[in-house]
């Protein structure tokens, strides 16, 4: 199996770096690395069209069987660059990730981790989209172990088209973990999203910072969110067709007039 990683951390974050050590002690698995050159969090779907775009072969000297390029782009850059003319052949399967902080609920609509599988799966590519919930001290053993056993479970059954799991481990022990929870995207709130600050020339400006409200309150047992708050692994399956179906029919009864 070939296996593109990427992420939205850079090429040298520990996330991305904790999971390709796991997934190359498979000898089953051809394993590349495509990510950016530094941290591109919260890029969305972006990808670069003004600028020339970079990719320099990474050598790891701790480990020679990987073979990667750092590139001075967007994870969706990565990805489609990587597909499209850096691999010698198309990947049977892109991993982005593991992100330093989770993806659930409405973040995954501004996540560079889960676009970068967006990507992939726009290219026709199964995806996984792999997030630790814990900022303080991670430590991504774990997760990068479960995403293994989890390539190995669902090897045998292809995944839907046009469709990637979004999976977030919460940040604990093995012990810790209540178990795993196949769920739906929440809601995710934030307080105090911008911090005015004045520059030395005393100008305002606003830095977006903000913090989750983390409340069980509103949401539904069945989501990503409350799986997460309950020490479950959520695995969630998204798909990008934005489409609100139900509405669909109702707009087609209006006699619609130029």
């Amino acid at each position: 199996m070939i296996v593109l990683l990427t992420n939205d951390d850079g090429i040298y974050a520990e996330g991305i770096q904790a999971l390709a050590e796991a997934l190359i002690q498979d000898e089953n698995i051809d394993l590349y690395l495509a990510a950016p050159d530094h941290e591109r969090s919260a890029t969305g779907h972006a990808i670069t069209m003004h600028r020339p775009i970079r990719a320099e072969e990474v050598k790891f000297l701790h480990n020679s069987a990987l073979k990667g390029w750092s590139v001075n782009g967007t994870p969706s850059d990565c990805v489609k660059l990587a597909v499209e003319y850096l691999m010698p052949q198309k990947p049977d399967l892109v991993i982005s990730g593991i992100n330093d902080g989770s993806n659930l609920g409405t973040d995954v609509l501004y996540s560079g981790t889960v676009s970068a599988a967006i990507e992939a799966i726009i290219l026709g590519i199964p995806a996984m989209a792999v997030s630790l919930t814990e900022r303080e001290d991670p430590d991504f053993r774990f997760a990068a172990n479960f995403t293994l056993r989890l390539l190995k479970m669902i090897s045998s059954s292809k995944l839907p088209d046009n469709t990637l799991l979004n999976i977030n481990v919460p940040g604990k022990t093995r012990k810790e973990i209540a178990g795993v929870a196949i769920t739906r995207l929440g809601l995710r709130h934030y307080r105090n999203a911008f911090q005015e600050r004045i520059d030395p020339r005393g100008k305002r400006y606003f830095w977006l910072a903000g913090q989750v409200v983390e409340s069980n309150e509103g949401e539904a047992a069945d989501t990503d969110v409350a799986a997460v708050q309950n020490s479950y692994i959520s695995v969630t399956p998204v798909h990008f067709d934005l489409t609100n179906y139900n509405l669909l029919e109702e707009l087609r009864k209006i006699e619609w007039k130029l």
